[in-house]
């Protein structure tokens, strides 16, 4: 019997929520899977305890685990650029997961907000670059409190980080059946990083001859997504272009308690890949059971699709999809009235059929 140890982080408001609700129904469906689970009150109510998001040894207590799997990180009292820079960003960098994974799909029984755009037109994966571009937080601000202040925030794009990045994408690409690979870019407007994000595209798109590939200017490709779901697959971008574009895809597919994300390193493992619903602590609903677990179940699906524990990933994503299809259990920001353990027991029945 395969064992995995797992470091949970709830973290802040539904998370407390989501989580528990996730590894209920991972553990019904992990019939020939041990698991040991470990977890840690990291985020941002120990922040105000504290005045950290997590130990200075944080990291250290992470690494000897096979994956993370946080729920939502945020708190009102905490301003935005603490919990994600000491916390999220933390993570990302110290364990160098460069690549941020997410599946854009509309499940069975949901509609898309697109008219007349369906299952058959929304079916995209983003390769998001996730260590530095825009969020590599160089910068400041001066003269600060007087009419001359000025503020100045740099983005990094290494070859290197940029190289791999692109190269993940068309692998992935090449996998999936249209071997269709979008990248998004601004050159016009960003005459060094993202003409530098170009030529790496056409250098590696040489490489890979049997990936067809199409750059877009960020807006024109926001633009595609609207307009022409249908045209896009996989899509590359950059850290801050990818946080963007995978919201957009989350409001295609039905809201962001649908968003599901992989943070991975796959070429050196300095700590564990992190697996994270990514629709935030939702303070205005938190503690009223009716918060949507669909992203933190589609959370483990990932990790479970990673450890290449393929038979309990498809049996949850099968027990969720037939949930979705029947339309009886809908969360309120689904358009229905049933609470996060309703949800819970109904895909914990598929799971036990």
């Amino acid at each position: 019997m395969q064992d995995y140890s797992i470091a949970v982080i709830p973290g802040d408001g539904v998370g407390r929520e989501v989580i528990p609700t996730a590894l209920t129904i991972l553990k019904a469906a992990a019939k020939d899977v041990k698991f040991f689970f470990q977890e840690f009150d990291w985020g941002c109510d120990y922040y105000l305890k504290t005045r950290q998001m997590m130990p200075e040894n944080g990291l250290d207590q992470l690494k000897p685990h096979d994956a993370v799997l946080l729920g939502a990180i945020g708190h009102p009292s905490v301003p935005d650029h603490i919990s994600l820079r000491e916390f999220l960003l933390r993570i990302r960098i110290g364990f160098d997961l460069y690549i941020n994974l997410r599946s854009v799909a509309i499940l069975p029984g949901l509609k898309s907000p697109l008219r007349g755009k369906g299952a058959d037109h929304i079916n995209m994966l983003f390769v998001r670059e996730n260590t530095e571009g825009e969020y590599s937080g160089l910068g400041g601000r001066f003269k600060r409190g007087t009419e001359d202040e000025v503020a100045i925030q740099e983005a990094v794009f290494t070859r290197r980080g940029t190289e791999r990045v692109i190269r993940f994408a068309f692998d992935q690409a090449r996998l999936r059946p249209r071997k269709l690979l979008a990248s998004a870019t601004k050159s016009n407007a960003m005459q060094y990083s993202m003409v530098l994000w170009d030529e790496i595209l056409g250098e590696m798109a040489c490489r890979y001859p049997d990936v067809s590939v199409k750059s877009y200017h960020i807006d024109a490709l926001c633009a595609r997504m609207i307009a022409h779901p249908e045209d896009l697959d996989v899509i590359v971008a950059s850290n801050l272009f990818g946080d963007i574009l995978t919201d957009l895809g989350a409001a295609l597919q039905g809201g962001l308690g649908l968003a599901a994300s992989a943070n991975l390193n796959p070429t050196t493992h300095i700590g564990p890949p992190m697996f994270e619903p990514v629709h935030g602590s939702a303070p205005d609903i938190a503690g009223r059971g009716i918060a949507n677990p669909i992203a933190a179940i589609w959370a483990t699906v990932l990790m479970m699709e990673h450890f290449g524990e393929l038979a309990v990933a498809g049996r949850i994503f099968d027990a969720l999809k037939a949930v979705t299809a029947e339309e009886r259990v809908r969360t309120p920001d689904l358009g229905g009235n049933s609470t996060t353990t309703e949800f819970m027991e109904a895909v914990l029945d598929e799971v036990k059929r």
